[in-house]
């Protein structure tokens, strides 16, 4: 009986993995239920059941309260990114300490984040994440998912990281008998898995998607690639994408792939998912308080539609890019009619295989110009756009460089007015007013090719333009006088550094206080500064060097004065010292700790490298403590640094 006992339960334990993780079943219903109701008689004539039968995955009683469990490895939650530009400032991090970095991109699924933990090859508890360090035991709950194997072949001390779902399917499902219907599939299984009863669990049928190898007992995964595949192996239910990627144009394709393709499938996701594929390479990232620096989640917080594109015009921006702007049916979308939609280049409107013609997928988020992701379907009259060979605005010949199409010609219109309007724009300058149209204006009319020309605007001179009358230029030149005093980071974010966004502007400001120490720097020096990479700093620095560039900064600062970052005070017990903060101080916050720093001279740094000089390591410090180790760095304490401060 008991050789039969273990024959039942092995085929019944492949037949679910079949099922449930593989949803390619090789039998019908009907004999996993005899086999299953055989091996219920059998046991309950015995009174034995086994470690791994199938009958111990039926909702049980329900449980009194959730106890508390300490995980055994801190699960981090994920730093987040809703645009390209903060995107781009985490590659740069992760490129200044990782030569050619290899990258992994999965979906982001929206759901509740459990932790399973196996010894000796069986699995022992599931619970819930909580606060990274502890969560609640939800064992009873998980048992009833199928999705998971009971036994694996790996005997070391394990723990799996996975996203509980409720399949959209299932969600509706459910919700045409029940009582009362469940909102969306996030909170649906988040009342499934963190209910009292499992019965409750077990009714609204949730799986377990799963990624990540939160703690092993030896270091024997060495990428992510090799995380996916031993869950795989091992009978864990993952989610058949995985991209590695070893660009960031790799990454945002993968992500725009993402976006195109989540409309199709049937579970909730609300983003993508980036990794430095290397696990080694992650020590020398290491974590902040609360995220790994070497992973970023990018959040979908817009809405989509498909449309048909009628055609593709070429705009040229205030650089001489031209980029393909899509016409299209009109649509509805984020309130809003919309006729018209953006590519980036000509590389991109072949990468995502536009047509003219063609139906696409289009996003619009924070109320900016929609984007096109990619082509959903073509017609027998679809056209492929053709790329320009000449400026449609003053007829320069084009010229190529990568992926992307320039106009040459600094004087052309649309260059002159698009640097101008960039200039006024809310987080430059902030001349409420100067909107595209009214730049184009004052090029056409007033002869302005120049940010600085606006500083000698009258009232004499708007009124030459079209529709304004005293109010409007009262209110423009109030605007104008308003810009003559700004904070020196939006005051270089407005000079319209290719490049150069709000996060590197930041950055910028904060080590350079005036523009005539950010155009003596280096680029050397530049690349020293975290979101800065060698692009950017090469451009930086030749665009200070450039004579006309230098002019008109000079030109400017005799009208605007930016407000400059207060330098870090000279003679303090840490001048001189690159100084990294690494596990949790009891007396200071983070922030508190890094101020009297910088107060006394010193610099902070967000990781440890050849630079760093100090190390001030609190509890649970982590891979930063151990990289200085390794570097022979001098570490002290929370109380050796209130000595130094005479705290």
């Amino acid at each position: 009986m008991k050789d039969r006992v273990r024959e039942l339960i092995d085929q019944l334990n492949k037949w679910a993995y079949e099922y449930y993780v593989l949803d390619d079943p090789s039998v019908p219903d009907r004999e996993y239920d005899r086999l299953y109701d055989e091996l219920s008689r059998i046991e309950e004539q015995t009174g034995e059941v086994q470690f791994d039968s199938p009958t111990k995955r039926v909702g049980g009683e329900p449980v009194k309260g959730f106890e508390r469990h300490r995980h055994i490895a801190r699960l981090y939650s994920l730093d987040k990114s809703v645009t390209y530009d903060e995107l781009e400032a985490f590659f740069t991090r992760v490129e200044k300490t990782a030569k050619n970095p290899e990258y992994t991109v999965e979906y982001k699924f929206d759901g509740l984040t459990v932790c399973l933990t196996y010894d000796k090859g069986k699995f022992v508890r599931a619970a819930t994440r909580g606060n990274g360090v502890e969560g609640e035991d939800v064992t009873a709950q998980c048992l009833t998912i199928k999705s998971f194997p009971m036994t694996i072949s790996y005997t070391g001390l394990l723990e799996v990281q996975g996203e509980a779902v409720m399949r959209l399917s299932v969600l509706e499902e459910y919700n045409k008998t029940a009582k009362e219907p469940l909102k969306n599939a996030r909170n649906a299984v988040a009342g499934a898995i963190r209910n009292l009863d499992p019965k409750i669990t077990a009714e609204r049928k949730p799986e377990i998607l799963f990624y990540n190898v939160n703690y092993s007992k030896t270091d024997f995964l060495k990428t992510q690639q090799e995380h996916f595949e031993f869950l795989k192996k091992e009978g864990f239910k993952v989610y058949p994408f995985l991209r590695v990627c070893n660009t960031a144009d790799g990454v945002k394709s993968a992500i725009e792939e993402i976006e195109v393709q989540r409309k199709n499938i049937d579970v909730l996701t609300d983003g993508a998912v980036i990794k430095l594929n290397d696990c080694t390479v992650r020590d020398g990232l290491g974590y902040t308080d609360k995220f790994p620096r070497w992973a970023m989640a990018y959040k979908f917080e817009a809405e989509e539609s498909i449309t048909i594109v009628k055609e593709v015009k070429w705009q040229v921006g205030r650089t001489g890019k031209l980029t393909p702007l899509a016409i299209v049916e009109p649509v509805e979308l984020a309130g809003a009619t919309v006729r018209k939609a953006t590519l980036n280049n000509f590389g991109d409107v072949l990468k995502k295989d536009v047509k003219i013609g063609s139906r696409v997928l289009i996003r619009r988020s924070n109320e900016v110009i929609p984007e096109i992701l990619g082509a959903v379907e073509h017609t027998e009259g679809s056209v492929p756009v053709k790329k320009p060979e000449y400026c449609p605005y003053c007829g320069s010949a084009v010229e190529e460089v990568g992926a992307n199409v320039f106009c040459p010609n600094k004087k052309c219109r649309p260059r002159i007015v698009g640097k101008i309007e960039h200039f006024a724009q809310k987080s430059a300058m902030d001349i409420e007013g100067l909107s595209e149209m009214t730049a184009g204006q004052l090029h056409d009319t007033l002869g302005v090719t120049e940010c600085s020309q606006l500083y000698k605007l009258t009232a004499e001179d708007l009124k030459k333009l079209e529709g304004f009358k005293d109010k409007k230029i009262n209110n423009l030149l109030t605007a104008i006088e308003k810009s003559k005093t700004v904070p020196q980071e939006r005051f270089l974010f407005a000079l319209g550094i290719d490049g150069v966004g709000k996060v590197a502007a930041k950055d910028l400001s904060r080590k350079y206080p005036t523009c005539a120490e950010l155009a003596n720097a280096s680029k050397d020096e530049l690349l020293e500064l975290e979101n800065i990479g060698e692009i950017t700093a090469e451009t930086i620095a030749e665009w200070f060097k450039d004579e006309e560039n230098a002019k008109e900064v000079e030109s400017l600062l005799q009208n605007v004065t930016p407000q400059t970052v207060k330098k870090q005070s000279a003679g303090g017990v840490f001048e001189g010292q690159f100084v990294v903060l690494t596990g949790t101080l009891e007396g200071f916050k983070r922030s508190e700790a890094q101020k009297l720093i910088e107060e006394n001279g010193g610099e902070c740094q967000s990781s440890v490298t050849a630079k760093t000089t100090l190390v001030l390591a609190g509890d649970a410090a982590g891979s930063k403590l151990d990289k200085a180790k390794k570097l022979n760095i001098k570490i002290i304490d929370e109380d050796e640094f209130k000595d130094m401060l005479s705290l």
